[in-house]
This record gives structure tokens, sequence and C-alpha cells, in this order.
């Protein structure tokens, strides 16, 4: 009877774990890191617009993570699209690699640009918006050329 009552969990644990993308596999190692820079770009954006106080020491902090995540998933695009998992990634991605590594050395540039200016002072809620939109911008770009909505 006590092997019944350990099978049921065992089934449903076994069946949520089909179907998701591998955490170790390109995919999910992109999709980790562009979540995570989804997380500090939306902080940032929100100290910026009201959403959330304005706090300098966070939001220098927040743009230096947000520098170092910008220069992660690209790494993790192998030349060849991987076989399996739901990626709202575009067949261009792989037909267009010099277009897709231009978007993300812009990407890179604005993060950069982003941190130099939380180093001049005082660091001000408008002296970061320009920088910040520039960054906004850049992830938009990218994702209206290579990610499937």
């Amino acid at each position: 009877m006590k092997s019944r009552y350990l099978l049921l969990p065992l089934l449903i644990l076994t069946l949520t774990a089909c179907g998701g993308v591998d955490p170790n596999s390109p995919q999910g190692q992109r999709q980790t890191i562009f979540k995570q820079m989804l997380k500090v770009s939306e902080n940032l954006g929100g100290m910026l617009r009201g959403r959330l106080a304005f706090n300098e020491q966070s939001f220098v902090e927040g743009a230096a993570e947000l520098d170092q995540l910008a220069r992660k998933p690209w790494q993790h695009f192998p030349q060849v699209r991987e076989e399996g998992g739901e990626s709202r990634a575009k067949d261009d991605v792989w037909q267009r690699q010099a277009r897709f590594q231009e978007l993300a050395r812009a990407m890179e540039a604005s993060t950069a640009e982003l941190v130099a200016v939380t180093h001049a002072q005082p660091v001000t809620a408008e002296s970061l918006a320009a920088p910040m939109q520039r960054v906004e911008d850049s992830c938009k770009a990218c994702h209206e050329e290579f990610r499937a909505f």
C-alpha cells in the first residue's frame, strides 16, 4: 500500500520534468541569463520611472550586474540551431549571424555606457534616463529582428 502512495508523487515528478528545457543546454543557459537581465533591467527602469524608489547604490550595482550579464548569453547560441525545446529565437539568429552579433555588441556597448554614467557624480535619475533608454532600445532592436513573439 505504501508503494502506491509513493508511486503517484514519483509519476507526477517524472511528468513535470518532461518537456522542459534542460537548464544545462545552450538554450537553458541563455534563457536563464536573459531572465536575469530582464529582472535587473526592470528594477533599473522602475527606479527611473518612479515605480520603485530611486536608490543610487542599488542602481550603480544593478547597472554593473546588467553589464556583466549582457556579455554572457551570446556564447550560448551555437553555430547551428539546436533541436528540441521551445525557443523564441527566430531561425534568423543562425541565418544572419553577422547582424545578430552586431546587435549583441550594441547591447554590450549600451550597458557599458550606462555603467560609465554611474561613475559620474552626482548619480541622478535624470542623468541615467537617456543611457538606460539606449539599453532598452538595444534590447528592443534585437527582439524585433530575432525573437518570435
